[in-house]
Formats: structure tokens, sequence, C-alpha cells
């Protein structure tokens, strides 16, 4: 269950990585309910879980949705989060993939809530397999 209260008329959720009340958007709403099920159902510790930071792209700075570091700290996998009415693309993979040149993960992910595509990639022979 989300946690929500409104401040000033304007309805936010609280995200539980970040420690703070964030505004209400569709795409909010996606990435909250994501990090609730990666903690909650795949018990993922919040510490493992990195919410919005920036990283360089080649040479660009972009802000990734979410994280998610193995036990070591190196990330694991990449998710990029979309509202529920924005389809889920070629272009749409392709910026998680962007993202991931920097971040070297070995899975990526895109959702919109409704649909959801994961990927395994063998960065030694640049094989990408569609995870089901």
């Amino acid at each position: 269950m989300l946690k929500q209260r409104i401040n000033c008329d304007k309805t936010e959720l609280f995200d539980p990585i970040r420690k703070k009340w964030v505004p209400k958007t569709e795409e909010e709403v996606v990435r909250q309910l994501f990090i609730l099920f990666l903690m909650e159902e795949k018990k993922i510790s919040a510490s493992h879980i990195s919410v919005e930071r920036e990283i360089k792209v080649n040479g660009l700075s972009k802000r990734y949705d979410l994280v998610v570091y193995d036990h070591t700290g190196k990330p694991a996998m990449v998710i990029e989060c979309k509202a529920p009415n924005i389809e889920i693309t070629q272009e749409v993979m392709e910026q998680a993939g962007r993202y991931n040149k920097t971040l070297k993960a070995p899975i990526i992910g895109v959702t919109n809530g409704k649909v959801h595509h994961f990927f395994k990639i063998n960065f030694e022979t640049d094989e990408i397999t569609l995870m089901v």
C-alpha cells in the first residue's frame, strides 16, 4: 500500500528509498509500486535500491528511475518506469539500454505498470535475452 498525503492541495507519495514525500504523478505511482514489489515480494533491501540518481550518458546528465544493486554494490538491474498511458516501445527500451551502457547491470527492465519487459545481457557475447 502506498503512503499518501495531501499537502497544499497536492497529493504526495512517500518514497521509502529517498525517505521523502514526492509529488504524485502517474509515473511516480508506477515507480513506487515497483519499489514495493521489489521490497515486499522479492525481499530486496531498501539499501540495495537507488531511485532517480544522475548519471553521465555519452557526456550528458541523465536520471535513471531505479537501480538495484547486488550484495557487492554493483548494479544488478536497471528499471525504466513510465506512466501507464505510455506505450513500451523500442525507443523506451533503448533508453534503458543507454543508461545501462554506463551502469553495466546484467538485467534491464521497462514497465508502465501494465506491461513489463526484462532482458538479461551477456556483456562478453553482447547477447540480449528476453526474460519470461
